[in-house]
């Protein structure tokens, strides 16, 4: 009791702050308390991570538009190549029309330019080309969206957040790699992003485990659970119901332990749990 007196005394002990002007003025100086000064020095810290996400956050953004605009360009030079292609067509089937052979020869030393089969050929390469580095961009974005979790495992109030904490259990500070969801015994849990079950079953301080892996370094981990739906090699798909709300393994209640990987470092989920507002509000 004494140690905390002492501690609460020196957080709120004053510092005196003092200004000096640079004229002719007296200096001047008003006191804050230590714990204000520890307080606005944490704001700033937070206010400038904040900052430094959102401006990554933004960076991702306009790659992917500049990726989208420059395949829209493709799409454009190639819708402009097979219409180019297509007047050909014409003019070849309008030539072979012609009944007589010495008309057909007139009419194709006149036009010869404009028929030229190396031309033709060159202009067909270049468009399978592109279809076919479009169709790649766009499947690899596809399985990314795929893979990339998003939304709740279930809906319910989050009881303990991501990184250091009190551990419920024991006490004393541990890290946290996921997030606590608190729901009623049976609550059914969906998976987040299409995958793989990687692991199904008992896991020690875990209880009933199941963990996803959805490909494009991603990994999702459901902890806790009454019961589990899935088996281990199954395909699932998001929003498919993999478990049951339990207390098993080192739980005080019933609850889901929700965890988010990313190429086997741990995430705060709730930056891909939000993360379908925030794609919503750029658009």
């Amino acid at each position: 009791m004494y140690k905390l007196r002492r501690l609460l005394k020196r957080l709120f002990s004053p510092i005196t702050i003092m200004v000096v002007p640079h004229d002719s003025r007296q200096p001047y100086g008003f006191k804050l308390p230590s714990v204000g000064i520890v307080l606005m020095v944490l704001l700033w810290i937070g206010f400038s991570a904040y900052i430094i996400n959102s401006a990554v956050e933004t960076s991702r953004y306009n790659e992917m538009k500049e990726s989208l605009n420059y395949y829209t360009s493709q799409f454009n030079e190639l819708q402009s190549s097979m219409l180019k292609i297509r007047d050909a067509e014409r003019e070849l089937k309008s030539l072979l029309a012609t009944g007589k052979r010495d008309a057909l020869l007139e009419r194709l030393g006149n036009d010869a330019g404009a028929l030229n089969a190396d031309d033709i050929k060159d202009q067909i390469k270049e468009a399978i080309e592109r279809i076919a580095a479009i169709k790649e961009f766009l499947q690899q974005q596809k399985n990314l969206y795929l893979a990339t979790p998003k939304g709740w495992p279930l809906q319910g109030r989050i009881t303990s957040e991501f990184g250091k904490r009190e551990d419920p259990s024991h006490g004393g500070m541990d890290n946290h790699t996921g997030i606590d969801i608190s729901a009623p015994k049976g609550t059914e849990i969906k998976a987040t992003a299409d995958g793989i079950v990687s692991f199904s079953g008992w896991s020690q301080g875990n209880g009933n485990l199941v963990v996803i892996e959805h490909g494009m370094g991603y990994t999702t981990l459901y902890a806790h659970n009454s019961k589990n739906l899935v088996t281990e090699g199954q395909r699932v798909k998001r929003g498919d119901v993999i478990a049951l709300v339990g207390a098993t393994g080192r739980a005080t209640g019933p609850h889901l332990h929700y965890e988010v990987w990313v190429k086997g470092i741990p995430q705060n989920p709730m930056k891909y749990i939000s993360e379908v507002q925030n794609v919503s509000a750029k658009k």
